[in-house]
C-alpha cells in the first residue's frame, strides 16, 4: 500500500499541474480547487499565473443590483504575466447562462466592438468582456495580449464549462443600424432600470413595476440603440410566455407609457411587445419595427373530422376485412405446410422425414423391435 501511494505521488509530481484527473484540480497546497478557482488556468501560451486567484468586488457598484438579480455566485481575479507585461483576469460565475448574459450586457458600453475571441465578446481600449456559458470573463489590459493568445485562453475556459442556450429574445433585435455595445438584456426590475438609464432614457425605467417582473408574468426585455445623426431611436422589446399575457400588459402599458401611445410607439405581435423610444421620425420608427426578427404562426384547434375524412363505419369495415385476409392467409399457409408434411410421410415413409438412421430416440431395451417412424403418427 505504501508503494502504491508513493507511485501516485510521483506520477502527480511528474505531471506538474497538467490537466489529468485529480492532479490538475488541486492547488499548490494539495487542497482540491472549487468554484471559480477551478476554472482559472495555470498558463495559456506564454502567460503564466503570478499568484493564486483571490476574491474581488464588483467592478461597478452601479451594476451590483443587476449581478445580484442575475444570480452571482462567486467572482475572483488572478494576475498573469509573460515576463514583460501583466494582465488581470476576472471570472464571475452565475447560476445559469441567462444570468451571465444579463450581467454581460450590463457591462457593455456603447462603442465597444466585437472581438475575435468569441461570439459573445466586446473590447475597448481598457478591457475585454466575454461570456462563456454561465461565466462572465473580464480581461483588463487586453491590448497586451495577442488574438491567438486570447483564443487559446477562451478554448481553455470553454473546456471547463458546459454550453447552455441563451435567451431567444436577443435574436429578435435587428442588425441594421445597431450601435455596438448598446444591447441590454433584463430578466428583472434591476436589469430593466439599469438598461434604460444606461441608454439615457430614465423616464422609461419607471415602467419596470408595470411589466410584471414581480407578479409571475415572467417577462424578458431587450433594448438597444439604433442609428445616428438624422435617423436614430431606441428599440425596446418585451417578451411574455404567451400572447394572452402580452395583450393584458399591452392594454395596461398603453396608459402609463411616457408621452402616451398616440404615435403608435407601443405595439404587440404575438407574445412580443415593441416600443420605439425617442425616434427621430415616425418613418424611422416604422422601419425599426418592421426590421424586428420575430414571426408568429397561430393555429386554431382543428375539428376531429374534416369533409375529406372517411366515415367511421367505412373505416371499421376495412379493418375487419384486413384482419380476415390475414387470418385466411395464416390458415392456408398452415394447412399447406402441415398437409405437405403428412402426405410426404404417408407416401414416402422414412424417405424424407424421420429417417431411421437420423432418429435419436432413447430406448429401455425391453424388446428388440426396430423403430418404425410411422409409430409416431
Amino acid at each position: 500500500m505504501r508503494r502504491l501511494t508513493f507511485m501516485i505521488v510521483v506520477f502527480c509530481g511528474w505531471l506538474g499541474g497538467a490537466p489529468f484527473g485529480v492532479c490538475a484540480d488541486k492547488s499548490a497546497t494539495g487542497a482540491p480547487k472549487s468554484g471559480v478557482q477551478r476554472v482559472f488556468p495555470e498558463r495559456f501560451r506564454q502567460w503564466g499565473a503570478t499568484a493564486s486567484a483571490a476574491p474581488t468586488a464588483n467592478n461597478s457598484e452601479s451594476n451590483a443590483p443587476v449581478t445580484a438579480e442575475a444570480g452571482l455566485l462567486e467572482r475572483m481575479t488572478r494576475v498573469y504575466s509573460d515576463g514583460k507585461q501583466q494582465i488581470s483576469l476576472t471570472i464571475a460565475e452565475f447560476r445559469d447562462a441567462t444570468g451571465a448574459y444579463e450581467a454581460y450586457t450590463a457591462e457593455l458600453k456603447p462603442g465597444m466592438k466585437s472581438s475575435t475571441a468569441g461570439p459573445l465578446s466586446a473590447v475597448d481600449d481598457q478591457k475585454l468582456l466575454l461570456q462563456i456559458g454561465n461565466l462572465l470573463v473580464r480581461v483588463d489590459e487586453a491590448k497586451n495580449v495577442g488574438d491567438s493568445e486570447l483564443q487559446a485562453l477562451v478554448r481553455t475556459l470553454r473546456e471547463k464549462v458546459e454550453p447552455a442556450p441563451l435567451p431567444p429574445i436577443r435574436e429578435y433585435l435587428p442588425e441594421q443600424d445597431l450601435v455596438d455595445g448598446s444591447q441590454k438584456y433584463a430578466q428583472g426590475s434591476a436589469g430593466f432600470e439599469n438598461a434604460l438609464k444606461a441608454l439615457g432614457h430614465p423616464e422609461y425605467a419607471a415602467l419596470a413595476p408595470e411589466l410584471g417582473f414581480t407578479t409571475g408574468a415572467e417577462p424578458e426585455a431587450m433594448v438597444a440603440q439604433y442609428g445616428s445623426g438624422p435617423n436614430h431611436g431606441a428599440l425596446l422589446l418585451i417578451a411574455y410566455p404567451n400572447p394572452q399575457l402580452a395583450e393584458q400588459h399591452l392594454r395596461h402599458l398603453a396608459g402609463v407609457i411616457p408621452g402616451g401611445n398616440a404615435g403608435g410607439t407601443l405595439e404587440r405581435k404575438g407574445s412580443l411587445l415593441s416600443i420605439v423610444i425617442a425616434p427621430s421620425s415616425t418613418k424611422y420608427a416604422a422601419k425599426l419595427r418592421e426590421s424586428i426578427n420575430y414571426e408568429t404562426q397561430v393555429t386554431w384547434n382543428e375539428p376531429s373530422t374534416t369533409a375529406t375524412d372517411p366515415p367511421i363505419t367505412s373505416t371499421l369495415v376495412k379493418i375487419f376485412m384486413g384482419t380476415g385476409v390475414f387470418m385466411l392467409i395464416a390458415v392456408v399457409l398452415g394447412v399447406a405446410f402441415g398437409g405437405v408434411r403428412v402426405l410426404t410421410k404417408r407416401f414416402f415413409p422414412g424417405k424424407v422425414f424421420d429417417r431411421p438412421e437420423q432418429m435419436e430416440v432413447l430406448q429401455l431395451g425391453l424388446s428388440g423391435k426396430r423403430i418404425d417412424p410411422r409409430d409416431f403418427y
